[in-house]
C-alpha cells in the first residue's frame, strides 16, 4: 500500500492564474484611480486561508481589515495610516502583518506589488 499523495506545493513567484483586475469601492476612494489586480495562488479547502500576489496603481483609499493578512512587499511603496494618526511606510524587501480590525487608509505612492497571506 503507497501512502497518499501529498497535494503540490505552491510555489507564489511561478505562473499561475491571470490577474483579476478591480477597483476599491468608489465611496472609499480618496485620490487617484488605485487599480488592482490579485493572482489568488492556493485556497484552503474551508475558504479561509487565501495567499496569491496583488498588485496596485498609485492612490489612496479608506480600508477595513476583517481578515489578517500578512505581506511580504515586492515593489513600491505604501503609506499605511491608522484612524488613531499612527503612519508606516512599507516599501520592497518589508514584510508586515494588518491585523483583523485595523481601520485607515492605504495610500500607494508608487506602483506596488507584494505576496499576501489572509486568513479570515
Amino acid at each position: 500500500m503507497h501512502p497518499p499523495a501529498l497535494p503540490p506545493i505552491v510555489v507564489l513567484g511561478d505562473d499561475g492564474p491571470a490577474p483579476e483586475s478591480y477597483r476599491p469601492p468608489a465611496d472609499r476612494i480618496l485620490a487617484g484611480d488605485p487599480v488592482q489586480t490579485v493572482s489568488n495562488r492556493f485556497a484552503s479547502a474551508d475558504g479561509r486561508f487565501n495567499c496569491g500576489v496583488w498588485s496596485c496603481q498609485p492612490g489612496k483609499w479608506r480600508v477595513i481589515f476583517s481578515e489578517n493578512e500578512f505581506c511580504q512587499w515586492l515593489e513600491g511603496v505604501v503609506l499605511v495610516t491608522g484612524d488613531d494618526g499612527q503612519q508606516r511606510r512599507f516599501q520592497a524587501g518589508d514584510a508586515f502583518v494588518m491585523p483583523a480590525g485595523f481601520t485607515g487608509t492605504w495610500e500607494v505612492l508608487e506602483p506596488a506589488r507584494k505576496y499576501y497571506a489572509v486568513y479570515e
